[in-house]
């Protein structure tokens, strides 16, 4: 494998004992291209979130017995993963999707591509007051994630869930001023860990996985949850990214076939609680889709 970029060596470790990243790695001194046997080059460094989840030994297992030699970048800050893959200081990382990456490619004016799907995972509506849709009152509250990418996804399945109506029919781009009068709860937005918290005092709340287990609840609670095969899914599915230059390197793509194996798909579906949904896009396909998401947000 010949990578067109150069890879830097950091003295991860240290940056990571100061926690100055949210990705734990090791690494060396010095500089080279990457080799996917490891060789006199290294391993090749993918930036994750959670390297010690039990699928990530699985995935490095059945690298190795691919002959490609891997190093986990435990990525703790999230908003370094994408800047670190395009100044060559990880080669790929795995922690997205695709609304995520657009909304990066548009901000800095990157160009990093996906190489692979991996699955969608299903957000959902919870409440500890109703046991389903139809309790909800007229008028109710619901919270949302404030972020912007899972705001306009929390506004989305509370329209499927017929609990708003939204200007245009919405986007993976909508926000709380595009809820119309007409809708039959108004929305409140809180910062993502905070939705929990606010089941005690609102009539439901969105979500996202990383929170519903902390919180005492259960996938299966939820009164509502996305189609993850529906078109409106689509950016949402999680990737693997890489440089453009690199999005047709044998070996990278290999990593992302690799993520499909039987052994990881089981370690993925335990690591999510049952709630991955596996996810066979195509990565012209996936590109496609990403083209289409940035396009939305420059023309916002």
């Amino acid at each position: 494998m010949s990578f067109s970029t150069t890879r830097k060596r950091l003295t991860w470790t240290a940056i990571a004992a100061t926690a100055a990243l949210t990705l734990t790695a090791c690494g060396g001194g010095g500089t080279g291209g990457s080799s996917a046997d490891g060789g006199d080059e290294g391993p090749i460094r993918i930036g994750v979130v959670g390297a010690s989840d039990d699928k990530w030994a699985v995935f490095q297992e059945q690298a190795e017995a691919e002959g490609i030699e891997i190093e986990l970048v435990d990525l703790q800050d999230y908003t370094q993963a994408n800047p670190a893959l395009s100044q060559g200081e990880l080669d790929v990382n795995q922690f997205q999707h695709l609304q995520f990456l657009a909304g990066y490619n548009v901000d800095a004016g990157d160009d990093l591509q996906p190489i692979g799907a991996t699955a969608v995972y299903p957000l959902g509506l919870y409440s500890t007051k109703h046991a389903s849709l139809e309790d909800i009152p007229d008028g109710g509250q619901v919270a949302v994630p404030n972020d912007p990418t899972n705001l306009a996804r929390a506004l989305l399945v509370l329209q499927d869930a017929g609990l708003v109506e939204l200007k245009d029919g919405g986007s993976s781009i909508s926000t709380e001023l595009d809820v119309l009068p007409s809708s039959k709860v108004t929305v409140t937005p809180v910062a993502a860990e905070q939705t929990p918290i606010q089941l005690q005092s609102v009539d439901a709340s969105i979500i996202n996985n990383d929170f519903v287990e902390d919180a005492g609840l259960k996938p299966e609670e939820a009164l509502f949850q996305d189609d993850p095969d529906s078109d409106a899914a689509k950016p949402y599915i999680n990737v693997w990214v890489a440089r453009a230059e690199d999005k047709d390197d044998e070996t990278l793509l290999k990593l992302a076939e690799i993520s499909h194996s039987p052994e990881v798909v089981k370690a993925e579906k335990k690591a999510s609680g049952g709630t991955a949904v596996i996810k066979e896009n195509s990565p012209a396909e996936l590109q496609e889709i990403l083209a289409g998401i940035e396009d939305d947000i420059r023309n916002s």
